[in-house]
């Protein structure tokens, strides 16, 4: 009995849910023929071409869905994912005029999974002068002031900490995530690595996991364990916050982002423990995920190309050779790696972790001759476009050369202005350039200090996000002896 009762609310729902959708393609026709959407397919009923684009990812070509769809109806075209309809953008025109018209013309406005992970008061989410507000904040603890004086040191710091341990058989792809990790603990909070950060770690990654999953507990297993990991970071992170709300009403701050938070008398202060437990959440999936596996893939696509590693270790053994052997980088150091600095803009190139941005259009926005009507969620293809033959020759190779200056190869100084790895506009990533300090950082350690071989092959997946199939083992062999590292 019980049986056939779900059974039918089942049925029940699956009606509802397709006479809905049925309801918005009806409309979204006369839509299209009353104001020109773009061209494209809203798929199946309900779930539109979310499962195409899921599927065509898990392949090895890293735009499959877009690159299907562009042969077919051009740079700007109409799907329908996620449960909304939805115009993709692989347009560099287009995708200026959505980044550079938050508030204007569009909003931000991503899939539930990742809203509901994140928290409503997460940077990601906020709008207006909030938002404004918290990015500038979180600007002023990234800028090069702030690393020049001492978040490089700690950069320094925590790489070589790290590497202290590396020996045989490693996977750099978590080693990578581990120094992201505790880097942006110590910034967020002022943790060095310890036990708790261990812990925490671990069910963050479970929380990243659910981003790209259905939204339903019920439905998926791993939004349902994403919840539950959320849960528990949000307890971890509420504890800190009490205990240093506590030290900061006794005089007592530390010179860190919660401390910021924190200050009354500051521009940051005035927030509930919830929004600053979003704030630091969010904060950590964008100072966490993305730049270890950038770091991980710069070395991948290294290993690949002989000559350009062999130019990279020779830049950074002139830089070692100038310094006692564990004397840490200056910002004189990271300004004097010009190749090292052609091999962080290609990699981001080609891994474009962030391979583009959610809007939704707050008004009817009239581009190309098509209608984006008001509240439609938008797509703008970052990575389609960076992976464009138009603009970059042979773009789906790794070619950092292309960078050099005096080079007339499409780079970063095309009149186009194509390359956006960090987004763009108001809510362009604030830690763009803390990222290209760690990865440099990072080359410059992992190629002084070590020689390598994949220890097996490994690919490259794009879903939900970009990565190595295998997590990218490698078998390290110390260039140079050293002791253990004493800092702490």
């Amino acid at each position: 009995m019980a049986a056939n009762i779900f059974l039918y609310t089942l049925f029940s729902l699956l009606i509802s849910f397709g006479s809905f959708f049925l309801l918005r393609t009806t409309t979204a026709h006369f839509t299209r023929r009353r104001r020109r959407l773009p061209p494209g397919n809203f798929g199946l009923p309900f779930i539109g071409e979310t499962l195409q684009l899921i599927s065509a990812y898990k392949t090895e070509n890293p735009e499959p869905f877009i690159d299907d769809r562009v042969s077919k109806f051009g740079s700007l075209f109409t799907t329908h994912v996620f449960g909304e309809p939805t115009v993709f953008s692989a347009d560099p025109e287009m995708n200026r005029l959505i980044l550079q018209n938050e508030g204007k013309l569009f909003e931000s406005s991503y899939p539930g999974s990742i809203s509901n992970l994140l928290g409503r008061h997460s940077l990601l989410l906020m709008r207006g002068s909030l938002h404004k507000r918290m990015h500038s904040l979180t600007m002023s603890f990234a800028n090069s002031s702030i690393m020049k004086d001492h978040l490089l040191m700690d950069i320094d710091r925590l790489v070589r900490l790290n590497m202290e341990s590396w020996t045989g058989r490693v996977l750099l792809l978590d080693e990578a995530k581990k120094i992201t990790f505790y880097l942006t603990v110590k910034q967020l909070m002022s943790f060095d690595p310890c036990e708790w950060t261990q812990n925490l770690m671990k069910e963050y990654m479970l929380v990243i996991e659910g981003f790209f999953s259905v939204p339903l507990r019920i439905f998926s297993p791993t939004y349902r364990r994403a919840i539950q990991a959320r849960t528990k970071v949000a307890e971890a992170l509420s504890l800190v916050v009490r205990e240093r709300r506590k030290e900061s009403e006794r005089g007592e701050r530390k010179n860190d982002m919660l401390g910021a938070l924190l200050d009354e008398d500051g521009n940051g202060g005035g927030f509930s423990d919830e929004e600053i437990v979003d704030f630091l959440l969010a904060l950590l999936v964008a100072g966490y995920d993305t730049t270890s596996t950038i770091m991980t893939l710069a070395v991948k696509f290294l290993t690949e190309t002989p000559l350009a590693l062999s130019q990279l270790k020779e830049e950074q053994d002139e830089i070692r050779a100038r310094k006692g052997e564990k004397e840490a980088l200056t910002w004189e150091d990271y300004k004097s790696m010009p190749f090292t600095q052609c091999v962080v803009n290609e990699t981001l190139r080609i891994a474009n972790i962030i391979s583009g941005v959610f809007r939704r259009a707050i008004t009817d926005v009239n581009m190309k001759g098509y209608t984006i009507p008001k509240g439609w969620k938008v797509f703008a293809s970052l990575r389609a476009v960076h992976l464009n033959q138009e603009y970059f020759k042979d773009a789906r190779s790794f070619n950092p050369w292309r960078w050099q200056i005096n080079n007339n190869t499409p780079g970063a100084t095309s009149p186009l202005n194509v390359f956006t790895p960090f987004g763009g506009g108001p809510r362009r990533c604030p830690g763009y350039e803390l990222a290209r300090v760690e990865l440099s950082v990072f080359l410059h350690h992992i190629v002084t200090r070590f020689s390598w071989l994949p220890a097996e092959q490994d690919k490259l997946v794009f879903f939900p996000t970009t990565r190595t199939q295998k997590r990218c083992p490698i078998i390290v062999q110390s260039r140079v002896v050293s002791g253990p590292c004493k800092e702490v």
